[in-house]
């Protein structure tokens, strides 16, 4: 092999390992960016250490996915839309049970917020959460919250997230006749290493760090994989958080807006 030859490969060979060397590198950066908004850190047994979780600011509590309230969302003006009543929310949420193949559901709170109205669906048999909806004001239908109901919930999250993906919009899913729950698995604990005590704590340490002056309640709805609480601000209401049942990660529901009233 000639001199050119080889001096023509090894500038080659160099090319190629800078190249991966850089495309390394860029991964790693773009990681590494990715990491406080998904919150790799989730519970700290050495001091208790929270992250933020899919937030859109660095305090845990900005806009994620939009809010309700911008001047057009969807196609719909919702700077004008009345909130929902508990009734109605109530309605929407049975209508979508109804909708559904499988059976068994039953309501349990509702919580009306100027953006939406939050559902607590339970199994009729056990009391334990089995997946939370959302009512929308404008269209009065009701649909599978996104977040930890989608990422942390065992036994029918992961059900909701493949039909959505799956099948178009998730929200279009009970009206296009479309069920969420063909199958459920039978196998699914509700047990869970993070207790309701623990729950509580996590979510107090997070709201100490990001959102001063917010108040956990005593008390979580829980479902299979996770725990969902409301928190408090000069005494009412002021947002929804959950918190994994296995790692404590804490995750703020900010897509509510104002709270206005709830029934159980």
């Amino acid at each position: 092999m000639n001199t050119t030859l080889k001096a023509i490969l090894i500038a080659f060979v160099v090319l190629v390992i800078a190249g991966g060397l850089f495309f390394a590198g860029q991964v790693y950066g773009r990681w590494q960016g990715w990491m406080p908004m998904m919150g790799a850190r989730g519970w700290d047994n050495n001091n208790d250490s929270f992250g933020p979780m899919m937030s859109g600011r660095g305090n845990g509590y900005g806009p994620m996915m939009g809010t309700g309230r911008g001047p057009m969302v969807g196609g719909y003006d919702y700077a004008n839309v009345e909130p929902l009543t508990i009734d109605e929310a109530q309605q929407a949420a049975q209508n979508y049970l109804d909708s559904l193949e499988t059976k068994g559901f039953e309501l349990g709170e509702v919580m009306i917020f100027e953006d939406n109205a939050y559902v607590v669906v339970k199994e009729e048999l056990t009391g334990i959460g089995a997946f939370e909806l959302l009512v929308d004001p404008v269209s009065k239908f009701a649909y599978p919250e996104h977040g930890p109901n989608m990422m942390w919930n065992l036994k029918y999250g992961g059900l909701n997230h493949q039909n959505m993906m799956g099948r178009g919009n998730f929200m279009m899913g009970p009206m296009m006749g479309q069920n969420f729950f063909d199958t459920t698995p039978a196998d699914v604990s509700a047990e869970m290493t993070v207790t309701e005590e623990q729950a509580v704590q996590a979510a107090q340490i997070y709201l100490d760090r990001y959102l001063p002056g917010t108040t956990v309640a005593d008390h979580a709805t829980a479902f299979y994989g996770y725990h969902t609480l409301d928190f408090a601000r000069d005494g009412g209401v002021a947002g929804m958080l959950s918190v994994n049942g296995f790692s404590g990660q804490v995750f703020v529901h900010n897509w509510h807006g104002t709270f206005i009233e709830e029934s159980e």
